[in-house]
């Protein structure tokens, strides 16, 4: 009898175990989780949008092409404009 107790008590504490280890966490519970779910999510949107490369050939014509080139050094650029007006006091 007591071995029968023993199984029973061994079955209902792992799946008590089991229950804590695989619930689910919201995320809305940890700020860190969301956060860090946030800077994905900015990373991602940055790599969709389409930009433009812009760089100097090897005759020092300025070229913009949609493809990145290689082995020179290049700028990324947005294809579209940032809205509003920029100030630089520095010029």
């Amino acid at each position: 009898m007591r071995a029968a107790w023993a199984v029973l008590g061994g079955l209902a504490l792992g799946g008590v175990l089991a229950w804590w280890v695989g619930r689910d966490q919201a995320p809305e519970r940890s700020p860190e989780v969301r956060q860090r779910a946030a800077d994905a999510a900015a990373a991602q949107a940055a790599d969709a949008v389409p930009a433009l490369y812009r760089w100097r050939d090897a005759d020092g014509t300025l070229q913009i092409t949609d493809t990145p080139p290689k082995g020179v050094p290049y700028e990324r650029i947005a294809r579209e404009p940032v809205p509003g007006i920029q100030v630089d006091a520095g010029h």
